[in-house]
């Protein structure tokens, strides 16, 4: 009788985990979650002042590290091509607001990094590791409505920025990016 009851508890922990793992971050078409974060300069921005726009908001693991440096850099050499596509760029990340500065500062980075430092943030978009300490590298374009549009799990370093802008003026022009 032990076992049975055991066994009945341990399956309907698998597939509560199970229904809940992948119900963690958000979908395509969804509502994107909501935010209120501090940026580099102390200013406050939320979800809500993006609105009528397109949002590129990329998680990233740690300011001034090698793959970091590289994504925010290609963000900000693309980003004049991104405000052509009505875009605008915001990086989060669990460091704090001093370390965001000074990242923004020593590369030149023209757009807001917000300051996730309790990976509330994060783990609403599922872009938090598991043990709390740094994001995970991810991106989510959002629609101007503020539905997720895209994903990009794992994004690479290198071609993030490119991708973005290859997949937005699909978006713009009513064609589908590949998944």
């Amino acid at each position: 009788m032990k076992s049975r009851t055991m066994f009945t508890l341990l399956m309907a922990a698998t597939l509560f985990f199970a229904n809940h793992a992948h119900a963690a971050g958000p979908k395509v078409g969804e509502a994107a979650p909501d935010f209120t974060l501090p940026d580099q300069n102390g200013q406050t921005h939320k979800l809500s002042d993006f609105r009528g726009k397109w949002l590129v908001l990329y998680f990233y693991v740690k300011d001034d590290t090698p793959g970091c440096t590289e994504q925010a850099c290609k963000f900000r050499d693309d980003i004049h091509q991104l405000g052509e596509l009505g875009a605008q760029v915001v990086g989060v990340s669990v460091d704090n607001t001093a370390s965001h500065a000074d990242f923004a500062k020593k590369y030149s980075l023209p757009f807001p990094l917000l300051a996730d430092s309790k990976g509330e943030t994060a783990a609403r978009y599922d872009s938090l590791r598991g043990d709390g300490s740094m994001a995970k590298r991810n991106t989510f374009m959002i629609d101007p409505q503020g539905r997720i549009a895209k994903i990009y799990l794992s994004a690479s370093t290198s071609r993030n920025s490119a991708e973005v802008i290859e997949d937005l003026k699909k978006l713009k022009s009513g064609q589908r990016p590949n998944s």
